[in-house]
């Protein structure tokens, strides 16, 4: 892979051999930022899974970084007034599974109560490209569709490792201080670590780096983070 000239003279202003805490790794990501645009910071933690393990769950980071989210609630009538009043951007039933089915995506992330699976289920080839189908493991399949609002509200968000037991998470931008991008990150490791499969190996985290959008990557002391 071909970087550019000011990625190449960024990775000349730190040892990239070094195994950093967290807070000093975020200050240096800040460092060696070159776009000129507020870039996201993300964190990549491999972990050591089997081929049947999985690691997936919510986290609600202490520090929040992104626009306030659209919520769409899939739920029946009576529900209507009470997902609206929590903060849902739409709510409905048979209508908005028509739009959805339509291409119609306009929301962040969707909500549903069990009663409503059944028809939800439906969109799976539309919802589930999209990373949007409601799942009971990341609390959108829910009866309690108020406290599930006020969470995404808050900014919680979904988190997942990928077939190589590698997950890649947004964390923070650039514009923020290093501080709290830090304990967003280790908000994240500790929930992973509460994650961890009761037959996992030894090892389980094997290693953590940060980097932005556009910059190198920078090797976390994940033990911190634990």
């Amino acid at each position: 892979m071909k970087h550019g000239k000011k990625y190449l003279e960024s990775l000349k202003k730190y040892d990239s051999s070094a195994v950093l805490d967290v807070v000093k790794a975020c200050e240096t990501v800040k460092e060696l930022k070159f776009a000129k645009f507020d870039e996201t910071v993300e964190v990549h933690v491999n972990l050591r899974l089997a081929k049947n393990q999985t690691v997936r769950d919510t986290v609600v980071f202490p520090n929040q970084f992104r626009g306030e989210k659209k919520v769409l609630v899939f739920c029946k009538e009576d529900r209507i007034k009470e997902a609206l009043d929590a903060g849902a951007a739409y709510a409905g039933a048979a209508e908005y599974i028509d739009k959805v089915k339509g291409g119609w995506l306009d929301f962040d992330v969707a909500v549903a109560t069990p009663d409503m699976m059944k028809d939800v289920g439906r969109l799976g080839m539309v919802l589930g490209r999209k990373g949007l189908m409601p799942n009971p493991k990341t609390g959108t399949v829910t009866n309690d569709i108020v406290a599930a609002i006020g969470e995404l509200k808050k900014g919680r968000v979904e988190y997942r490792a990928d077939k190589q037991g590698v997950l890649h998470m947004a964390v923070g931008k650039t514009s923020m201080d290093a501080d709290k991008i830090a304990e967003n990150i280790k908000a994240l490791l500790g929930e992973i670590s509460r994650k961890k499969p009761a037959d996992a190996k030894s090892g389980y985290v094997q290693s953590v780096s940060v980097s932005s959008t556009m910059g190198p990557g920078v090797w976390v002391d994940y033990k911190e983070g634990e």
